[in-house]
């Protein structure tokens, strides 16, 4: 078929996502850190066969996942370094944009809105793009994979002939990789699961149900092994790291789970904050999420077609299958995505996190972006055809036209300009890049190999210099701090005299600043444009 014009615009879409993504990683955007240095050590250790982790380092869950898709690239580059990091999470961004789009058509039949979720998807705020780029552990797969799961799920459940047992053994495999990789994608696995049972029933009961249980225990063979291995539960791990423990009150939680958390999570606010305008969004979403549940729970309340024409009995595998189901499939999909769109932000709600970090802990409703299509289906329905009031006026211009309209219109406005401002924070990104590789080269130079420095600076110091300057961590007060790899602790605490390094201005370079006049003579003093590098005598 000839792709025509809204093929075309949608080709052009999907290549500025991706042109736009290329673009901050040649500006080394957005800025890295110790946490995504710390799974590039992982893939580094991978890839020279020194260790294998199954778990991020330094605790006990999200899996390694990313080291291991980025330890590849490193073996054929000869080496470590951040562009070859996040040359598979671009890659999983690429994957999650073709499957949305291919979701968006099966469950819609409309091209012309399959432009517009690409549209969406392919612009990208501050958090975003950190959620897709940033190799920090579970958020750029997770997106690929629940896509993934609904349109298998599409396929299985309308009966679609042709690789069932292998579209059931894929299924499967993602939900136990999903399981060990990060559960916050959870509620899209039970979600579309329950789609599965409630079409697939008699298939279940088969080699198909065997197929995907093992499966799935393959795809979350890490997580069990090691969980038998170390009698470890890693549920109460991530419960741990989501503030389980701590005490925050319902006002907190609410603001920073209804109020902050959608728009920042979602795409709608500028690098770090919110306007008090762009928080529009999180007053649509429940609004959103009820229109899109009533429409689709209808939608799969209606009988189905005439079933005239069973499945094609080519493939012995397939299920008996009425041709008019594939339309209620997909209104049953619709209906799990918000579904499982809503048990996301309600967990985030009543979690911790979102009372006493909600700016940074949005990146926990980073999956609703997952249901983009089951959201805005009725207000796009809406906005091209009207409200069907009468059977003489089926195409009236009717109110919810022009209120559907103009959300379409604001929910691209938005998210363009928070795309904008993302965009601007990139040639600060590389200048911060270029600082900490003129700290490493000085470093090298100097003839350094032993440093303390902050958690933030550490691991990112170690895997930059590809653990030619080994680090171990410490805080303000120049007391050991959280090694997240207890090796470097050894091997700094063994040297004879370790160098110190600090961000200049910061509270650890004050420390020293204050050891030095305190002990004058004892510390040498190097300064480079950001930071500060003191010299043990």
């Amino acid at each position: 078929m000839r792709p025509g014009l809204v093929g075309w615009l949608t080709g052009l879409a999907m290549l500025a996502g991706v042109g736009y993504r290329l673009w901050l990683l040649g500006h080394a955007a957005p800025s890295t850190n110790s946490d995504e240095a710390t799974m590039g050590l992982a893939a580094l250790h991978i890839a020279r066969g020194e260790g294998f982790p199954v778990w991020f380092y330094g605790q006990q869950y999200m899996g390694t996942l990313e080291a291991y898709l980025a330890a590849p690239v490193f073996a054929l580059a000869g080496g470590p370094s951040l562009f070859g990091l996040r040359l598979p999470t671009l890659a999983l961004y690429v994957l999650f944009l073709l499957l949305s789009w291919q979701l968006t058509l099966r469950l819609t039949g409309d091209r012309w809105f399959g432009l517009l979720v690409v549209t969406l998807l392919a612009l990208g705020s501050d958090r975003v793009i950190k959620n897709q780029l940033i190799a920090g552990g579970g958020y750029p797969e997770m997106n690929a994979a629940g896509v993934a799961l609904a349109l298998l799920a599409v396929d299985l459940a309308s009966g679609r002939p042709g690789w069932r047992l292998a579209r059931w053994a894929a299924w499967g495999f993602l939900a136990g990789l999903m399981l060990w990789v990060d559960p916050l994608v959870l509620p899209y696995v039970v979600a579309t699961g329950a789609v599965l049972v409630g079409f697939c029933r008699r298939e279940l009961r088969g080699v198909a149900g065997a197929l995907l249980g093992a499966a799935a225990v393959l795809g979350a063979a890490p997580l069990l092994l090691h969980s038998l291995v170390d009698g470890r539960n890693p549920l109460h791990a991530v419960l741990a790291a989501s503030g389980a423990n701590t005490t925050v009150g319902w006002a907190d939680r609410l603001h920073g789970g209804l109020l902050l958390g959608p728009p920042l999570g979602m795409g709608f606010c500028a690098p770090g904050q919110c306007a008090t305008w762009q928080l529009w969004w999180a007053l649509a979403l429940p609004l959103l999420l009820a229109v899109a549940a009533a429409t689709a729970w209808r939608a799969t309340r209606r009988p189905p077609a005439s079933p005239a024409n069973p499945t094609s009995p080519a493939d012995p595998t397939a299920p008996d299958v009425p041709a008019g189901r594939a339309p209620r499939v997909g209104a049953a999909i619709r209906l799990a995505l918000v579904l499982a769109a809503v048990a996301t932000l309600g967990a985030y709600t009543v979690s911790s996190a979102a009372g006493l970090t909600p700016v940074e802990s949005s990146r926990y409703l980073s999956c609703l972006l997952i249901s983009l299509p089951a959201l805005l289906w009725p207000v796009w329905t809406a906005a091209r055809h009207g409200l069907r009031s009468s059977a003489t006026d089926r195409r009236g211009w009717t109110l919810a036209r022009p209120v559907a309209l103009a959300l379409l219109a604001a929910t691209l406005g938005t998210a363009a300009l928070a795309t904008w401002q993302a965009a601007e924070t990139a040639p600060a990104a590389r200048a911060a890049e270029a600082r900490h590789t003129e700290l490493v080269s000085t470093l090298r130079q100097l003839g350094v190999r032993h440093v303390r420095a902050g958690y933030w600076t550490c691991n990112r110091l170690t895997f930059a210099s590809a653990e030619r300057v080994v680090c171990a961590v410490v805080d303000d007060t120049l007391r050991p701090g959280f090694d997240r790899y207890p090796a470097y602790r050894r091997e700094v605490d063994g040297a004879a005299a370790p160098a110190w390094v600090a961000p200049a201005g910061s509270p650890l370079a004050n420390a020293l600043d204050e050891r030095q006049r305190a002990t004058p003579g004892s510390l040498d003093l190097v300064t480079i444009d950001g930071w500060r590098i003191y010299l043990s005598r």
